[in-house]
Protein backbone atom coordinates (compact mmCIF):
# COMPACT_ATOMS: atom_id res chain seq x y z
CA UNK A 1 0.00 0.00 0.00
CA UNK A 2 1.44 3.54 -0.96
CA UNK A 3 1.65 6.43 1.07
CA UNK A 4 -0.27 9.74 0.97
CA UNK A 5 3.41 11.27 -0.31
CA UNK A 6 3.15 8.23 -3.22
CA UNK A 7 0.11 8.78 -4.25
CA UNK A 8 0.14 12.01 -4.57
CA UNK A 9 3.70 12.80 -6.22
CA UNK A 10 4.86 16.56 -6.41
CA UNK A 11 1.94 18.21 -5.17
CA UNK A 12 0.75 16.93 -1.82
CA UNK A 13 4.30 15.62 -1.38
CA UNK A 14 6.03 19.36 -1.79
CA UNK A 15 3.08 21.53 -1.10
CA UNK A 16 1.29 19.74 1.72
CA UNK A 17 3.16 17.17 3.70
CA UNK A 18 6.28 19.33 3.99
CA UNK A 19 4.59 21.15 6.31
CA UNK A 20 2.46 18.24 7.96
CA UNK A 21 5.26 16.34 8.93
CA UNK A 22 7.18 18.90 10.66
CA UNK A 23 6.74 19.99 14.18
CA UNK A 24 5.32 16.85 14.88
CA UNK A 25 5.19 15.42 19.15
CA UNK A 26 8.17 12.62 19.40
CA UNK A 27 5.93 8.91 19.81
CA UNK A 28 4.43 8.32 23.16
CA UNK A 29 7.10 6.35 25.57
CA UNK A 30 3.70 3.83 26.66
CA UNK A 31 2.90 0.84 24.51
CA UNK A 32 -0.27 1.82 23.29
CA UNK A 33 -2.24 0.22 20.41
CA UNK A 34 -3.56 2.78 17.77
CA UNK A 35 -4.32 1.14 14.62
CA UNK A 36 -3.62 3.38 12.19
CA UNK A 37 -3.39 6.57 14.01
CA UNK A 38 0.04 7.90 14.65
CA UNK A 39 2.49 6.08 17.24
CA UNK A 40 1.72 9.26 19.48
CA UNK A 41 -1.65 8.78 19.76
CA UNK A 42 -3.49 5.64 21.71
CA UNK A 43 -6.85 4.23 20.82
CA UNK A 44 -7.24 1.50 23.76
CA UNK A 45 -11.57 2.04 23.18
CA UNK A 46 -11.37 0.94 19.14
CA UNK A 47 -13.01 4.02 18.03
CA UNK A 48 -10.62 4.39 15.67
CA UNK A 49 -9.37 7.72 17.49
CA UNK A 50 -7.45 9.54 19.58
CA UNK A 51 -7.71 8.99 23.34
CA UNK A 52 -7.34 11.24 25.68
CA UNK A 53 -3.94 11.09 27.16
CA UNK A 54 -4.22 8.89 30.36
CA UNK A 55 -1.71 11.84 32.08
CA UNK A 56 -3.37 15.15 32.94
CA UNK A 57 -0.35 17.26 32.74
CA UNK A 58 -0.54 15.91 29.15
CA UNK A 59 -4.03 17.81 28.84
CA UNK A 60 -4.46 21.29 27.29
CA UNK A 61 -6.71 24.24 28.48
CA UNK A 62 -6.38 27.14 26.81
CA UNK A 63 -7.55 30.64 27.65
CA UNK A 64 -8.36 30.98 23.98
CA UNK A 65 -10.12 28.54 21.33
CA UNK A 66 -8.47 28.37 17.89
CA UNK A 67 -11.59 27.23 15.41
CA UNK A 68 -11.00 26.52 11.90
CA UNK A 69 -13.53 25.84 8.88
CA UNK A 70 -12.58 23.83 6.33
CA UNK A 71 -11.07 25.68 3.47
CA UNK A 72 -13.94 26.61 0.90
CA UNK A 73 -15.17 29.35 -1.32
CA UNK A 74 -14.11 33.00 0.52
CA UNK A 75 -12.78 32.45 3.99
CA UNK A 76 -14.86 36.31 4.65
CA UNK A 77 -18.20 34.72 3.92
CA UNK A 78 -17.27 32.18 6.44
CA UNK A 79 -15.82 34.33 9.40
CA UNK A 80 -19.47 35.83 9.16
CA UNK A 81 -21.39 33.23 9.18
CA UNK A 82 -19.91 31.34 11.67
CA UNK A 83 -20.05 34.71 14.22
CA UNK A 84 -22.65 33.89 16.11
CA UNK A 85 -22.00 30.23 17.18
CA UNK A 86 -18.83 31.22 18.05
CA UNK A 87 -20.31 33.59 20.21
CA UNK A 88 -22.58 31.01 22.14
CA UNK A 89 -19.03 28.79 22.28
CA UNK A 90 -17.51 31.58 24.40
CA UNK A 91 -20.65 31.10 26.58
CA UNK A 92 -20.69 27.82 27.25
CA UNK A 93 -16.96 27.33 27.26
CA UNK A 94 -16.05 30.39 29.25
CA UNK A 95 -13.19 30.73 26.83
CA UNK A 96 -12.53 33.52 24.32
CA UNK A 97 -13.02 31.95 20.60
CA UNK A 98 -11.17 33.22 17.42
CA UNK A 99 -11.76 31.95 13.83
CA UNK A 100 -8.49 31.09 12.59
CA UNK A 101 -9.12 31.45 7.97
CA UNK A 102 -7.33 28.36 6.35
CA UNK A 103 -6.27 28.39 3.01
CA UNK A 104 -5.95 24.64 2.06
CA UNK A 105 -6.17 21.35 4.05
CA UNK A 106 -3.03 20.59 4.71
CA UNK A 107 -2.41 23.87 6.38
CA UNK A 108 -5.79 23.21 8.77
CA UNK A 109 -4.34 19.96 9.36
CA UNK A 110 -0.63 20.95 10.09
CA UNK A 111 -2.20 23.40 12.23
CA UNK A 112 -3.84 21.54 14.62
CA UNK A 113 -0.85 18.70 14.65
CA UNK A 114 0.99 21.48 15.90
CA UNK A 115 -1.34 22.61 18.77
CA UNK A 116 -2.44 25.88 17.19
CA UNK A 117 -6.21 24.81 16.40
CA UNK A 118 -8.50 23.19 19.02
CA UNK A 119 -12.10 23.12 17.46
CA UNK A 120 -12.58 22.77 13.88
CA UNK A 121 -14.60 21.28 10.88
CA UNK A 122 -12.33 19.08 8.40
CA UNK A 123 -13.88 18.50 4.90
CA UNK A 124 -15.16 15.20 4.27
CA UNK A 125 -11.93 14.24 2.84
CA UNK A 126 -9.17 15.40 5.15
CA UNK A 127 -11.09 13.71 7.82
CA UNK A 128 -9.31 10.51 8.32
CA UNK A 129 -5.69 12.45 7.56
CA UNK A 130 -6.82 14.69 10.47
CA UNK A 131 -7.65 11.69 12.66
CA UNK A 132 -4.66 9.87 12.21
CA UNK A 133 -1.86 12.40 12.17
CA UNK A 134 -3.07 15.33 13.73
CA UNK A 135 -5.42 13.67 16.87
CA UNK A 136 -8.69 15.11 16.02
CA UNK A 137 -11.52 13.75 16.94
CA UNK A 138 -14.92 14.36 15.12
CA UNK A 139 -18.20 14.23 16.83
CA UNK A 140 -20.93 16.31 14.79
CA UNK A 141 -21.72 17.56 11.32
CA UNK A 142 -24.77 19.28 10.38
CA UNK A 143 -28.11 17.63 8.69
CA UNK A 144 -31.49 18.90 7.84
CA UNK A 145 -34.36 19.38 10.39
CA UNK A 146 -35.50 15.66 9.08
CA UNK A 147 -32.24 14.19 9.70
CA UNK A 148 -30.76 13.57 6.62
CA UNK A 149 -26.93 14.44 5.57
CA UNK A 150 -24.41 14.68 3.48
CA UNK A 151 -24.32 15.79 -0.09
CA UNK A 152 -22.83 14.14 -3.85
CA UNK A 153 -19.98 13.95 -5.80
CA UNK A 154 -20.50 15.51 -8.77
CA UNK A 155 -18.55 15.80 -12.40
CA UNK A 156 -19.62 18.83 -14.07
CA UNK A 157 -18.72 20.93 -17.19
CA UNK A 158 -20.78 23.45 -19.19
CA UNK A 159 -23.14 23.45 -22.32
CA UNK A 160 -21.50 23.84 -25.27
CA UNK A 161 -18.43 21.74 -24.22
CA UNK A 162 -18.45 18.96 -26.33
CA UNK A 163 -18.81 16.82 -22.87
CA UNK A 164 -21.91 14.52 -23.29
CA UNK A 165 -21.25 12.13 -20.82
CA UNK A 166 -18.19 11.17 -18.62
CA UNK A 167 -16.04 8.79 -21.74
CA UNK A 168 -16.01 12.11 -23.46
CA UNK A 169 -13.59 13.35 -20.70
CA UNK A 170 -10.83 11.09 -22.39
CA UNK A 171 -8.49 13.08 -24.11
CA UNK A 172 -9.96 16.60 -22.59
CA UNK A 173 -8.51 18.20 -18.58
CA UNK A 174 -10.57 17.46 -15.27
CA UNK A 175 -10.12 20.00 -12.72
CA UNK A 176 -9.65 17.95 -9.15
CA UNK A 177 -9.76 20.49 -6.41
CA UNK A 178 -7.22 19.14 -3.82
CA UNK A 179 -5.65 15.62 -3.27
CA UNK A 180 -7.26 15.65 0.39
CA UNK A 181 -10.45 16.24 -1.07
CA UNK A 182 -13.16 13.69 -1.00
CA UNK A 183 -15.29 14.82 -4.07
CA UNK A 184 -12.66 16.55 -5.23
CA UNK A 185 -10.23 14.33 -5.94
CA UNK A 186 -10.20 10.93 -3.74
CA UNK A 187 -13.96 9.94 -4.86
CA UNK A 188 -13.90 10.80 -8.58
CA UNK A 189 -10.21 8.84 -8.82
CA UNK A 190 -11.77 5.61 -7.58
CA UNK A 191 -15.32 6.03 -9.60
CA UNK A 192 -13.77 6.31 -12.78
CA UNK A 193 -11.39 3.64 -12.56
CA UNK A 194 -13.79 1.24 -11.34
CA UNK A 195 -16.94 2.35 -13.32
CA UNK A 196 -15.14 3.32 -16.59
CA UNK A 197 -11.39 2.37 -16.39
CA UNK A 198 -10.54 5.93 -16.92
CA UNK A 199 -7.18 6.84 -15.08
CA UNK A 200 -6.29 10.55 -13.87
CA UNK A 201 -3.09 11.59 -16.23
CA UNK A 202 -3.18 8.33 -18.76
CA UNK A 203 -6.96 8.71 -20.32
CA UNK A 204 -7.71 12.70 -19.35
CA UNK A 205 -5.29 15.18 -18.12
CA UNK A 206 -5.72 16.97 -14.89
CA UNK A 207 -5.35 20.14 -12.97
CA UNK A 208 -5.88 21.27 -9.31
CA UNK A 209 -7.81 24.75 -8.66
CA UNK A 210 -7.45 24.44 -4.89
CA UNK A 211 -10.67 24.91 -4.30
CA UNK A 212 -14.49 23.33 -4.82
CA UNK A 213 -15.33 27.39 -5.92
CA UNK A 214 -12.42 27.86 -7.85
CA UNK A 215 -13.42 24.27 -9.94
CA UNK A 216 -17.46 25.52 -10.24
CA UNK A 217 -16.31 29.04 -11.12
CA UNK A 218 -13.59 27.81 -13.85
CA UNK A 219 -16.10 25.22 -15.54
CA UNK A 220 -18.54 28.20 -15.54
CA UNK A 221 -15.85 30.53 -16.97
CA UNK A 222 -15.07 27.84 -19.37
CA UNK A 223 -11.64 27.88 -18.23
CA UNK A 224 -11.93 24.43 -17.03
CA UNK A 225 -13.62 21.13 -19.58
CA UNK A 226 -14.73 19.27 -16.42
CA UNK A 227 -14.48 19.42 -12.68
CA UNK A 228 -15.27 16.92 -9.33
CA UNK A 229 -17.09 18.80 -7.18
CA UNK A 230 -18.75 18.82 -3.90
CA UNK A 231 -23.11 19.68 -5.20
CA UNK A 232 -23.44 21.45 -1.67
CA UNK A 233 -21.21 23.95 -2.19
CA UNK A 234 -22.67 24.48 -5.71
CA UNK A 235 -25.93 24.74 -4.03
CA UNK A 236 -24.47 27.66 -2.08
CA UNK A 237 -23.04 29.04 -4.65
CA UNK A 238 -26.04 29.23 -7.19
CA UNK A 239 -28.50 30.60 -3.98
CA UNK A 240 -26.00 33.39 -3.42
CA UNK A 241 -26.29 34.11 -7.31
CA UNK A 242 -22.05 33.52 -7.61
CA UNK A 243 -22.55 31.25 -10.78
CA UNK A 244 -25.76 30.28 -12.31
CA UNK A 245 -27.09 26.92 -12.88
CA UNK A 246 -28.03 27.34 -16.25
CA UNK A 247 -23.63 27.82 -16.50
CA UNK A 248 -23.12 24.25 -15.41
CA UNK A 249 -24.32 20.91 -16.41
CA UNK A 250 -24.11 17.78 -14.76
CA UNK A 251 -22.53 14.53 -16.07
CA UNK A 252 -22.37 12.17 -13.20
CA UNK A 253 -23.53 12.07 -9.79
CA UNK A 254 -22.62 9.97 -6.63
CA UNK A 255 -24.11 8.22 -3.51
CA UNK A 256 -24.10 10.70 -0.78
CA UNK A 257 -21.01 11.08 1.06
CA UNK A 258 -20.69 12.23 5.04
CA UNK A 259 -20.47 16.07 5.04
CA UNK A 260 -18.00 18.25 7.16
CA UNK A 261 -17.04 16.60 10.19
CA UNK A 262 -16.63 18.94 13.52
CA UNK A 263 -14.41 17.95 16.54
CA UNK A 264 -11.73 19.18 18.49
CA UNK A 265 -8.22 18.06 19.25
CA UNK A 266 -7.66 15.11 21.40
CA UNK A 267 -5.54 16.44 24.42
CA UNK A 268 -7.95 19.06 25.42
CA UNK A 269 -8.64 18.89 28.92
CA UNK A 270 -11.49 16.48 29.21
CA UNK A 271 -13.95 19.07 30.90
CA UNK A 272 -13.41 21.76 28.22
CA UNK A 273 -14.03 18.88 25.63
CA UNK A 274 -17.25 18.14 27.45
CA UNK A 275 -18.17 21.44 27.19
CA UNK A 276 -17.51 21.97 23.49
CA UNK A 277 -19.70 19.25 22.73
CA UNK A 278 -22.29 21.12 24.62
CA UNK A 279 -21.94 23.78 22.45
CA UNK A 280 -22.82 22.23 19.70
CA UNK A 281 -26.05 20.21 21.06
CA UNK A 282 -27.23 23.72 22.46
CA UNK A 283 -26.83 25.98 19.83
CA UNK A 284 -30.30 27.45 18.95
CA UNK A 285 -30.27 28.08 14.84
CA UNK A 286 -32.82 30.25 14.55
CA UNK A 287 -32.43 33.66 13.92
CA UNK A 288 -28.70 33.44 13.61
CA UNK A 289 -26.14 33.79 10.84
CA UNK A 290 -25.06 30.08 10.60
CA UNK A 291 -28.57 29.21 9.73
CA UNK A 292 -28.64 32.10 7.34
CA UNK A 293 -25.68 30.67 5.45
CA UNK A 294 -26.43 26.78 5.51
CA UNK A 295 -29.86 26.57 5.25
CA UNK A 296 -28.99 27.15 1.65
CA UNK A 297 -28.26 23.45 1.97
CA UNK A 298 -31.13 22.81 3.57
CA UNK A 299 -29.14 22.27 6.85
CA UNK A 300 -30.58 23.64 10.31
CA UNK A 301 -28.81 21.12 13.08
CA UNK A 302 -25.81 19.19 14.74
CA UNK A 303 -26.46 15.40 14.67
CA UNK A 304 -23.66 12.95 16.63
CA UNK A 305 -21.97 11.01 14.63
CA UNK A 306 -18.57 8.89 14.89
CA UNK A 307 -15.70 8.05 12.98
CA UNK A 308 -15.75 4.95 13.00
CA UNK A 309 -19.36 4.67 11.40
CA UNK A 310 -20.17 7.41 9.37
CA UNK A 311 -16.45 7.54 7.79
CA UNK A 312 -16.26 4.35 6.68
CA UNK A 313 -17.33 4.82 2.98
CA UNK A 314 -14.47 7.44 2.84
CA UNK A 315 -11.88 5.27 4.33
CA UNK A 316 -12.59 2.14 1.35
CA UNK A 317 -12.33 5.03 -1.37
CA UNK A 318 -9.32 5.43 0.39
CA UNK A 319 -8.30 2.04 0.35
CA UNK A 320 -9.71 1.74 -3.53
CA UNK A 321 -7.07 4.50 -4.37
CA UNK A 322 -4.48 2.75 -2.41
CA UNK A 323 -3.87 5.64 0.11
CA UNK A 324 -2.27 4.92 3.57
CA UNK A 325 -2.52 7.20 6.58
CA UNK A 326 1.06 7.00 7.58
CA UNK A 327 2.45 10.46 9.29
CA UNK A 328 6.39 10.17 8.64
Amino acid sequence: MRSLKTVFPGLLAAAALVGLMSGSVPARAEDCPHGDLDSRFCDRDGDLVADAPADPSEWIDPDTLIFAYTPVEDPAVYREAWADFLVHMEKVTGKKVTFFPVQSNAAQIEAMRSGRLHVAGFNTGSNPLAVNCAGFVPFTMMAGLDGSFGYEMEIITYPGSGIESVEDIKGRTLAFTSPTSNSGFKAPSALLKAEFNMVADKDFSTTFSGKHDNSILGVANKDYDAASIANSIKARMIKRNVVKEEDLKVLYKSQTFPTTGYGYVYNLKPELAQKIKEAFVSFEWDGTSLKEEFEKNGEGQFIPITFKEHWDVIRKIDRANEVSYACQ
